[in-house]
């Protein structure tokens, strides 16, 4: 994309739909809670894909461990600095892992293997250590896999990242979300951009493949000028990848977010010419915009499977490979299993007792029809290549009304080919894709 068209955009003349459209979750739709779930749902999934036979397999690994809390966070996670708790949580972790295999058997290669929190580094050498012989003793992580794992800047040293090396990561994610120090004083996580800049030389030093950013627009305090600083001082390190979610104010869901001063937010608009100076001055800077909030070096996998259509996405995040299957473990864990959504329950201790009694920990659920799951994979295609072939249409006829009316807002265009996401369109692609996922046939039940 040719920077130059973002000249066009402005942020007032998104104002008739972005206060419709803002805050829409990007995948899924309100998860309706099913009480007494039971497990024998997924088991049979794990039954079934077993007789298939192995294929493309993903693994999440929720660790849910923090040395402080963040006052932006809407993570899952615990503070804690007990050993005890950690080594508590391995054993659970263990057993699910056990579980699973009980049903799909052991020794699956795994292709994409993510650490999550959480953060996963703040766990001393020999718990990741253990970690990864859980993983080893049921799964076989070769060499070629993508194994990512997402660390704070200020936990990491260079005996961790060698570590990390040396127990198959390749992939690394850096929790920096802003280097204005105003805006990490009220959110709670300070860190220099010298130590950012010095754990990324660290981390390729290392033998990193990759070196992930990730930032955070519509933080308290952040201005458009803070947020060009800190954008300018990013790409000075020369990350692989960047990406900038959008802050999210929930405090009814996340209470400690109420040490936030919602007046020190940016509104709507605002945070939309937030992101807009994002786009800008990372595509200024060679940088190819992925999805709808990820950006990465030119010759980046990424972008090459994304300019030929075949970019994918999991509960991981945006891939090259063929994602497959997905299988989560630990608490909040989300996995997809053919047409079968699960989550596991996100309480730690909720989740350790379900593992204790001999069950897969699953506290929701949702089985997908033949034409949702078609529906999805169409929706999937669009936010993942900006494309919808014509013949992936038929499956979102339920829709074209509403596919039509973005159209006539310049977020679509409809054609003889397919449908297509115009430059205007990105800014709003996750909303548009889950406002429309959200017209699917959720069937919520016990299985």
């Amino acid at each position: 994309m040719n920077p130059s068209v973002l000249d066009d955009i402005h942020p007032h003349s998104f104002e008739p739909y972005l206060h419709g459209l803002a805050g829409l979750a990007p995948s899924l739709p309100p998860k309706v809670r099913v009480n007494g779930v039971a497990p024998e749902g997924y088991e049979q999934a794990l039954r079934d894909l077993a007789q298939q036979g192995p294929g493309p397999l993903a693994i999440y690994i929720h660790v849910p461990f923090c040395p402080t809390r963040c006052n932006f966070c809407a993570c899952t996670t615990n503070v804690t600095h007990d050993p005890g708790t950690i080594d508590a949580y391995l054993d659970s972790l263990e057993d699910e892992f056990g579980l699973v295999a009980s049903h799909l058997g052991r020794g699956w290669a795994v292709n994409h293997l993510h650490l999550g929190g959480g953060t996963p580094n703040h766990l001393r050498d020999d718990h990741l250590t253990r970690l990864m012989e859980i993983v080893d003793d049921h799964f076989r992580v070769p060499e070629s896999a993508l194994a990512c794992i997402e660390c704070n800047p200020r936990r990491t040293s260079p005996q961790q990242l060698e570590l990390l090396r040396e127990l198959g990561f390749c992939s690394l994610s850096l929790g920096v979300q802003d280097l204005s120090w105003e805006v990490q004083r009220v959110i709670g996580r300070v860190h220099s951009a010298a130590m950012i800049r010095d754990v990324c030389g660290m981390a390729r030093a290392a033998g990193f493949h990759d070196v992930s950013i990730d930032l955070i627009h519509g933080l308290p305090e952040q201005t458009e000028a803070s947020l060009a600083a800190t954008l300018e001082q990013v790409i000075a390190m020369e990350p692989d990848r960047i990406r900038c979610f959008s802050y999210r104010h929930v405090p009814s869901d996340f209470p400690h977010q109420a040490a936030i001063n919602p007046q020190t937010l940016p509104g709507v608009t605002e945070n939309f010419a937030l992101f807009l100076r994002v786009v800008k001055d990372l595509t200024q800077a060679g940088y190819i915009w992925i999805g709808a909030e990820c950006f990465a070096r030119p010759g980046d996998e990424w972008a090459m499977a994304q300019a030929a259509g075949r970019l994918h996405r999991n509960g991981i995040g945006f891939t090259a490979l063929d994602s497959g299957c997905q299988l989560a473990f630990g608490p909040h864990g989300n996995g997809e299993v053919g047409r079968l959504l699960v989550q596991n329950e996100s309480d730690l201790g909720a989740w350790q007792r379900a593992v204790k009694a001999g069950h897969l920990p699953i506290s929701w659920g949702h089985r997908l029809s033949d034409r949702d799951y078609q529906r999805r994979r169409a929706y999937e295609q669009l936010l993942c290549n900006l494309t919808l072939p014509r013949s992936s249409l038929d499956s979102l006829d339920e829709d074209l009304p509403t596919l039509e009316r973005f159209a006539a807002q310049g977020l679509l265009e409809l054609t003889g080919d397919g449908l297509r996401v115009t430059v205007s369109g990105r800014f709003l692609l996750r909303s548009l894709c889950a406002r429309l996922e959200r017209s699917l046939n959720w069937d919520c039940r016990p299985w």
